[in-house]
């Protein structure tokens, strides 16, 4: 197809938030798109709203299956453009061909490390308590009792750009890293030092295991009953990664049985029904995130971790730049691999891997 002027591209933008409107429209001054604003979610029953669209942004509650992608395709959409690093709710073999689909592969490292950092240091000093019961005019200090970092361990599962930032604040802290990832970065390891082990030997000697992985066959349900069982009594579980890299049944059990003693979760494996919506009108149905909030050793943070202005920023440009590169014709360094799952060497030959 021949490029089109960028002045006539019309992107369709669902799931559209107020702060996604306002980062967007600031960036699209250096664009100069036709963006609609749709507030609901990208689904085969609203995919027909695309008529006369050539991209669709979306996000990762947008269900972008089979039957929606007949319907982008036969209305002319050329071009998916999603605005995160994630894209397991895309049917790529579906798009295979028909569509072509980028992401955005990094943003703010320091963001979602950052925040990863926020949950350990809420649960470890209850934060969380302390500050309803100063609401209450509750001045005491039981229950609240946690410990030094320093000294401690923490096991970093995943060493892309926010392992690495998370493993530095914790270097700050005083605390001896472990980590594993499945490609471990030998250069990182010379220049750093950085002591890369098996996941036996992670589990058994953190006190802290933080997820920083992708979502793969090979990590979906990473932390189950046996990887807990392995793990030190008490330790700390943080998940700023991919909610289904945690089997948060078995995450229940071990907070039942004590073998977990804190569990930060910004990431769960059912989100898509509620996270960035509001139900405080309404009662939770899903039993096992309403167990999960019971729990006063847990925290849940409504996949937050982006959420920084310089984050938003990031991934505004880098989306529209990628609409951009597509309709000029440039080569899509952000073009998602149909070919190749993200555990195995990408066959296009581009550098790094396709997560």
């Amino acid at each position: 197809m021949d490029p089109l002027p960028l002045v006539s591209v019309k992107i369709a933008f669902f799931d559209a938030k107020p702060y996604d409107r306002e980062s967007f429209d600031e960036a699209n001054r250096d664009f100069g798109f036709k963006i609609t604003y749709f507030d609901g979610h990208l689904t085969p029953e609203t995919a027909p709203l695309t008529q006369g669209f050539q991209a669709v942004c979306i996000f990762v509650n947008d269900s972008v299956n089979e039957g929606a992608l007949k319907v982008l395709a036969a209305n002319g959409v050329r071009l998916i453009a999603i605005r995160a690093a994630g894209y397991n709710n895309i049917d790529l073999k579906a798009a295979f061909q028909k569509i072509r689909v980028v992401r955005v592969p990094a943003y703010s490292p320091h963001a979602v490390a950052e925040h990863a950092v926020a949950l350990m240091l809420a649960l470890n000093r209850k934060i969380h308590r302390a500050y309803y019961r100063t609401r209450d005019n509750n001045f005491t200090l039981n229950g609240l009792l946690g410990f030094d970092m320093a000294g401690k361990t923490a096991g970093i599962i995943g060493t892309g750009k926010i392992g690495k930032v998370t493993i530095e604040i914790l270097k700050g802290f005083g605390l001896r890293v472990l980590a594993y990832d499945a490609f471990p970065d030998k250069d990182y390891q010379e220049k750093t030092g950085l002591e890369y082990v098996t996941l036996e030997k992670l589990y058994k000697e953190s006190d802290i295991v933080s997820l920083h992985c992708p979502l793969t066959k090979e990590t979906y349900h990473l932390i189950n009953a046996t990887s807990i069982a392995a793990m030190k009594r008490g330790v700390m579980i943080i998940n700023t990664g991919r909610g289904m890299l945690i089997d948060s049944k078995a995450l229940i059990n071990g907070l039942k049985t004590g073998q977990i003693g804190f569990a930060g979760l910004d990431v769960y494996e059912e989100e898509s029904d509620y996270f960035f919506e509001d139900f405080s009108n309404k009662v939770i149905t899903d039993d096992v995130l309403a167990r999960l909030l019971s729990f006063n050793n847990v925290v849940v943070t409504s996949h937050q971790g982006f959420f920084t202005r310089e984050a938003l920023h990031n991934i505004a440009q880098t989306t529209l730049k990628n609409v951009r590169d597509y309709f000029i014709d440039q080569k899509l360094s952000n073009e998602i691999c149909y070919q190749c799952s993200p555990s195995e060497t990408c066959p296009k030959k581009r550098t790094g891997k396709c997560f």
